[in-house]
């Protein structure tokens, strides 16, 4: 059996809601994946001021919203995949994937159904202790991801690795 997997988005406001700029899950063997999101014309506000968008960044190091699509599925399908429960994680990939007729192939569930006895404001509290302890950008979700396993990792979670090994 693997690892937990965890997952991250980092979005941006627009006029019409949330768009999903950049995000990062893990693998069940500890490896993580990152990627910056190139959004799909349809999604933008058509007034340009309605979004703090840096379009030209996205589309010069993002990757098409069906290519992450794709490799997600791949990566998680059929799995339940954790989150932090902070940001509208789940609205977002269920959004992205609808938003290109696809259906999510994997559950999403936030951390405090993996990690139990500990309430979510103390497993908040922990994660952004372990963020500052390891000197992890918050607005990155590499970062974010790299947390929960910390995580899962300190409750015991993840067998066989000692606390400086992850």
């Amino acid at each position: 059996m693997g690892l937990p997997q965890f997952l991250d988005i980092e979005f941006a406001a627009t006029a019409t809601g949330y768009l999903p700029t950049a995000m990062a899950w893990s693998l069940a063997d500890g490896r993580m994946k990152t990627v910056v999101v190139t959004p799909e014309d349809d999604w933008l506000p058509d007034d340009p001021d309605d979004h703090e968008l840096d379009l030209t960044y996205l589309q010069e190091q993002g990757a098409p919203a069906l290519d992450v699509v794709q490799e997600l599925s791949e990566d998680l399908g059929d799995t339940t995949v954790f989150v932090d429960g902070l940001d509208p994680d789940e609205s977002l990939l269920e959004w992205l994937f609808e938003s290109l007729g696809r259906p999510l192939p994997f559950e999403v569930t936030t951390v405090d159904r993996l990690i139990h006895g500990v309430d979510s404001g103390e497993l908040e509290d922990w994660r952004r202790e372990l963020m500052v302890t390891h000197g992890l950008e918050p607005q990155l979700p590499e970062s974010g991801v790299y947390a929960l396993l910390l995580l899962a990792r300190d409750a015991g979670l993840i067998q066989g690795m000692e606390a400086g090994e992850l």
